[in-house]
């Protein structure tokens, strides 16, 4: 465990500079040096309304004593402002005053697949500063969680009573990204119904021998019991991941998530740039200098 105080201070100015960065700024960035120790990561996702912040919410308090915690909250930016109304703090009252706990909120802004901009660097920057642990909410896209599935170690899919996710889920394969399922507002009627659906669909989903078997959990912020049946799941998990050194093959799929983004991110930049009439330079050289600084980050990953 971290005993040196968290600076709160200098972790917020670092994560708005990387919020703020332009692609070009983090391809020529120094290389750093590895973290003394890496977060454990852990997604949650779901549909919006699903009750994902409140889940969140009481699952960290639950997880909060086992060392400094840290939460990235993604909330929709407006496409045509690009403003975010960052709720998710709000939503989450009860962890003030915890000084090992950090809460960020972060505008999606130009992405499209429910995180937010520059994500990486800012979670490595959370290995930086001594996190344990790391809760990573997305902004709730529905069923296009890959990115989700990459950036953390445990990915929670949380989903509510007749809601039509379990057809979604057969659809459009979630069911192979989400290590726990969970029903949440149990109290609801239609919710055991929903976690039989859900147990239905994995028993017939192929899996090799060894594979991780996502379980199906009721849960309730009024029911303490079943938050506490999370946090054991998650553990589970971590541990089997840990037993098959699975962890290097998900930092593999990590540096070819930010090759591709940062890619994405300069491509637009200088398209960006030519639209203005800002050139300096012919449009073919500034793609191949961003090209050959995004795979020289990819290699270093």
């Amino acid at each position: 465990m971290n005993t040196a105080a968290l600076d709160r201070r200098a972790l917020g100015r670092r994560l708005t500079e990387l919020t703020n960065a332009s692609g070009l700024e983090l391809a020529r960035s120094p290389l750093r040096e590895p973290a003394a120790q890496h977060a454990r990561r852990i997604g949650i996702t779901g549909a919006p309304g699903a009750g994902k912040s409140t889940l969140l919410g009481h699952l960290a308090v639950a997880r909060a004593e086992r060392g400094r915690l840290g939460i990235l909250a993604v909330d929709p930016s407006s496409p045509k402002s690009g403003g975010a109304i960052l709720g998710d703090r709000v939503r989450m009252d009860e962890l003030a005053g915890a000084s090992e706990l950090y809460i960020r909120s972060l505008g999606s802004r130009r992405t499209s697949d429910g995180l937010a901009d520059n994500l990486p660097e800012m979670l490595d920057a959370m290995d930086d500063f001594g996190f344990q642990e790391v809760m990573l909410e997305t902004v709730g896209v529905g069923q296009t969680e890959y990115a989700a599935r990459i950036q953390v170690d445990t990915l929670v899919l949380v989903l509510l009573p007749d809601s039509g996710d379990t057809v979604q889920a057969m659809k459009a394969g979630i069911m192979e990204m989400a290590d726990i399922f969970v029903v949440n507002k149990a109290d609801l009627a239609g919710a055991q119904k929903m976690a039989t659906d859900i147990r239905r669909i994995a028993a017939i989903t192929r899996h090799a021998p060894g594979d991780w078997l996502a379980p199906v959990l009721l849960a309730s912020a009024a029911q303490p019991e079943s938050i506490a049946a999370l946090s054991q799941a998650i553990d589970s998990h971590q541990a089997w991941l840990a037993g098959g050194n699975l962890r290097q093959a998900l930092q593999l799929q990590r540096g070819r998530y930010r090759l591709r983004r940062l890619m994405e991110l300069r491509a637009a930049e200088v398209v960006a740039q030519q639209q203005a009439g800002f050139f300096a330079q012919p449009l073919d050289q500034q793609l191949r200098q961003a090209f050959e600084a995004a795979d020289r980050i990819g290699r270093d990953a």
